[in-house]
């Protein structure tokens, strides 16, 4: 499967802001937009003028890269949101908070989406009891997620469970760290997703 190799660094930058694609780093002055506040490459730092068409595209990118998937998926996941009833740029935020690696990363079993990705394809997270080692897996209420009883002492888990802290749990999850066990209690409304993304500017560049 095609995978995203160089430095997630550069992400952020391009962007303009944190991502918070690398757990505690993103915390820390160690941070690279705190460094080099600008994009990457030569020409980084050259003021241009944005485009209506490039404002769209860099929600896009931005929403793409904060939930790590693909353009393909990316995709899919569009049109299943056109197909919904509501919203269709809120239908699509939704989607994406209801993969599984998205939940795990909340609930704070790891400290970013790409380390609860990790986790699920080595098979060190339970649903209802079962193993699931796929990542895109999506949620529904009642559902139970848990670190295996024989993973629990890995040493990344334990941390990301402390740093989990920084930030607030969301409403629609339910966390008991204690038995590092966590349940879905609702689907996620668009107020209780916080990721800086304008999702109409998408809507507006897939309906070109």
């Amino acid at each position: 499967m095609a995978r995203y190799r160089d430095p997630v660094c550069k992400l952020c930058r391009r962007e303009g802001m944190k991502l918070f694609l690398k757990g505690d780093r993103c915390f820390s002055a160690s941070c690279a937009i705190e460094k080099r506040n600008y994009a990457p490459g030569m020409h980084g730092q050259r003021r241009t003028k944005v485009s209506d068409y490039c404002k769209q595209l860099r929600e896009k990118q931005k929403m793409r890269r904060i939930y790590g998937v693909l353009e393909t998926q990316f995709r899919k996941y569009y049109r299943l949101a056109e197909r919904q009833t509501g919203i269709t740029g809120e239908n699509l935020v939704k989607i994406l908070e209801q993969r599984l690696d998205s939940v795990v990363h909340r609930l704070g079993f790891a400290a970013s989406r790409a380390q609860a990705r990790l986790l699920i394809t080595h098979g060190h997270i339970v649903v209802n009891g079962r193993k699931t080692d796929i990542a895109s897996y999506r949620v529904r209420p009642g559902d139970t997620i848990e670190v295996r009883p024989k993973s629990r002492e890995i040493a990344t888990i334990k941390a990301a469970l402390e740093g989990v802290k920084r930030r607030t749990s969301p409403s629609w999850l339910e966390l008991d760290a204690t038995n590092m066990k966590g349940v879905v209690r609702s689907m996620p409304s668009r107020e209780e997703i916080a990721i800086p993304v304008e999702e109409q500017l998408i809507v507006a560049l897939y309906s070109k």
